[in-house]
């Protein structure tokens, strides 16, 4: 993620389980990490990472054990009793990022800001790349886990209105969306949006969708908006209703490698 590495809070040699909390956030700008399955800790150093850099970077290697067994799960179903200050705290402890692409600790962008408060949260259903199709598919799969974070996310921001947009080469998920909204009778505004690149990136998306331009130098917040993606609304909604800290994501493959 982007901020502070998070330190360990495990040594080597030590046994985990999957979703284990195994460093805590360090700082303001950083999240938690979690094992992403069962097995043994057997080095904390510096090591090559998948960077254009080629600098090495603080890891954790974990020898898995072939179990998969998970951490006792603590689930929290009635999040609208919860107060939006708490919320962001478990959506930190998950170790929950954006996950479209700029790895930005979500918790920070679930804060209401200022007096003036959150007049539009915008659910980000727009690919920010030519041929990745993740959060296509995320959308006609699981549009009600989509709907349920996007919930989780208007409570913790307060936020007037909400709004998804979806490009108009996702003519399945805009259906399975539209229908999921109508179902649930949700206050929910799906809006579909031609393919441009790069329509997918924050601030041209919010002018498309409100007229306004976010000023220089600033974010969408300081107009009274907040831009979230609907991959980071599923996560962070498993995160509640099942306990399942950020420890997986779907991917696209392709291309001729």
């Amino acid at each position: 993620h982007i901020g502070s590495a998070s330190v360990p809070t495990v040594a080597v040699g030590d046994r985990v389980l999957k979703g284990q909390r195994i460093a805590r956030a360090e700082g303001y700008v950083s999240v938690a990490l979690h094992a992403p399955t069962s097995g043994t800790i057997s080095a904390i150093s510096e090591l090559p990472v998948p960077h254009p850099s080629g600098l090495p970077a603080p890891c954790m290697v974990l020898d898995a054990d072939g179990e998969d067994r998970w951490y006792e799960r603590q689930t929290t179903e009635d999040y609208a009793a919860i107060a939006p200050s708490h919320l962001r705290n478990l959506v930190r402890d998950a170790g929950i990022v954006g996950l479209g692409g700029a790895g930005f600790p979500s918790f920070i962008k679930l804060n209401p800001g200022g007096p003036q408060g959150i007049d539009q949260l915008i659910l980000n259903g727009i690919e920010c790349e030519p041929y990745i199709t993740c959060d296509d598919m995320l959308i006609r799969e699981r549009s009600n886990e989509v709907l349920d974070g996007l919930r989780i996310m208007r409570h913790a921001l307060q936020a007037k209105r909400a709004v998804i947009a979806i490009e108009d080469n996702k003519t399945i998920a805009y259906a399975a969306l539209v229908q999921a909204v109508k179902a649930r009778n949700e206050d929910v505004e799906v809006v579909m949006l031609p393919t441009v690149y790069p329509q997918g990136s924050e601030k041209q998306l919010v002018e498309v969708l409100t007229g306004k331009e976010v000023p220089k130098n600033g974010l969408p917040i300081h107009i009274g908006v907040v831009v979230q993606n609907v991959a980071t609304a599923t996560a962070i909604f498993r995160a509640l209703a099942h306990g399942e800290p950020l420890i997986s994501r779907i991917v696209t493959v392709t291309g001729m490698g």
